[in-house]
């Protein structure tokens, strides 16, 4: 079997590759181990060119060089302290307006990466490139190294710029939830392509009596990734694996992960594989997980609805982009419960989501919340309404009635908010075609067609996800 199991490394670089991305040190470390290189490399080329004039080079005495570098040098590392500041000032804002969990988002933002990166390269690369200045005040500095350190200096100075114009932009509500849903766009998209290559099986039950291989969880934490076509063939022919649980759930170290049927021979072998195949994360990631997009959008409108920040404005936007995830999310095709495989195997995922619970974990707490905020009920109930005729017309009416059904809960709740009878009928006409926001009262007047302004109307005032 060893030899048809294909190696975690892929899956693994995959995983790597996604906490790089995460990760405020990877990258600068690599751009300053670059700065390193860089110095070494001008200094060989400046000894080899000797004195001689090369064209679109600075040339200048040691002294000024001397000063120039030691300029740069002291002027990068102390921008460098400023940048670090400015990165936790933002780090603790997103912190406390939004929600911990958007955190990740400005730590991955590939700019601020850079020119914190770039900051302490050209800081290092200035003191190396030092070295290679005569201590004779009189001579000629090395050119294409000098020339280096101001172009690094330039570039640095305009990223700076650039860094706080996008820091600026990306502490706006509005930026936050776009990336969070964009994100999550892109896990959806993910999903597809990988469902659409799988080939549905007939669910399996196990035998009574059969013997049974359970693999623990090797350690308390998220499960990131579980790919279906590693599972499969990380097993013996004509086997069934059923997955304990999904990806996005947090498990405790030795809880069942895996259980296999019939047991196979080589119990260990295979416990090893299938145990190195679903991975195990101190933290939860976005990778494979679009119900994290949803509990960070719902988490921002629990904070933007609390009494500390008390922002019904933010708490619409983020029911917007919940909308717009479930659009995408409702109508396409649910990864199966069952995966048929090579040789005979099966895999079993009776743990994954339904579409019932990702209405639930859009919707809930913030339906809860709601009543209090007429404004954020408004544009729940639109968005929920908007939801049911698109579902309806993408022929997925099996999903309308969980929408209906936080239709009825949320008006329920209104209904015992002590709300102003006036505010409930307008509310309870959100809710329903009658929604004034469609200009409802002019549709009987207006010629045949017209209708369809009507109802740009409701995408606009609900501000269609």
């Amino acid at each position: 079997m060893s030899g048809t199991a294909r190696s975690p490394l892929p899956m693994r670089a995959a995983a790597a590759a996604y906490r790089f991305r995460e990760s405020l040190f990877a990258l600068p470390a690599l751009l300053v181990l670059g700065s390193i290189a860089l110095a070494e490399v001008a200094t060989a080329v400046d000894r080899a060119a000797a004195a001689r004039a090369l064209p679109l080079t600075l040339s200048m005495h040691s002294s000024t060089a001397t000063w120039l570098l030691s300029t740069v040098a002291g002027a990068t590392i102390t921008t460098a302290g400023v940048v670090f500041s400015l990165t936790v000032v933002s780090l603790q804002l997103a912190s406390s307006q939004f929600s911990p969990r958007v955190m990740r988002s400005f730590i991955r933002d590939r700019l601020s990466q850079v020119v914190i990166g770039l900051l302490v390269a050209t800081f290092v690369y200035a003191v190396l490139v030092l070295r290679a200045v005569d201590a004779d005040s009189r001579a000629t500095a090395p050119r294409i190294s000098l020339t280096v350190a101001v172009l690094l200096t330039v570039v640095t100075v305009l990223l700076i710029v650039a860094h706080l114009d996008h820091l600026a932009h990306g502490l706006q509500v509005g930026r936050v939830v776009e990336r969070i849903s964009a994100e999550g766009r892109q896990v959806l998209a993910a999903t597809d392509r990988t469902t659409a290559a799988e080939r549905p099986a007939v669910v399996r039950t196990q035998p009574a009596g059969q013997p049974a291989l359970t693999v623990p969880a090797p350690c308390d934490g998220w499960v990131t990734q579980a790919p279906s076509d590693r599972l499969l063939l990380a097993v013996p022919p004509g086997t069934t694996v059923r997955l304990e649980t999904r990806v996005g759930a947090y498990v405790h170290g030795g809880e069942p992960l895996v259980t296999v049927w019939p047991a196979p021979e080589d119990r260990g072998a295979t416990a090893r594989r299938l145990a190195a195949t679903v991975l195990v994360s101190a933290s939860r990631t976005m990778q494979y997980d679009v119900d994290f997009a949803l509990r960070q959008l719902v988490d921002i409108g629990l904070r933007a609805l609390s009494a500390a920040v008390n922002d019904p404005t933010t708490a619409v936007e983020a029911g917007l982009r919940i909308g717009s995830l479930l659009r995408r999310l409702l109508t396409a095709d649910a990864p199966a419960d069952a995966v048929a495989g090579p040789d005979r195997r099966v895999l079993l995922r009776p743990w994954q989501l339904s579409a019932e619970e990702y209405i639930a974990h859009g919707f809930d707490q913030l339906r809860h919340a709601a009543p209090a905020q007429p404004q954020v009920a408004a544009a729940l109930l639109r968005v929920l309404r908007m939801l049911i005729a698109h579902v309806q017309v993408a022929g997925r009416a099996e999903h309308v009635p969980a929408l209906h059904r936080q239709i009825d809960l949320l008006l329920e709740s209104l209904r015992t908010s002590g709300l102003h009878p006036a505010d409930l009928a307008r509310l309870e006409a959100v809710a329903t075609a009658a929604d004034p926001a469609d200009h409802s009262s002019h549709w009987d007047a207006a010629p045949a067609g017209a209708g369809a302004g009507g109802l740009n109307g409701s995408h606009a005032a609900a501000g269609t996800p």
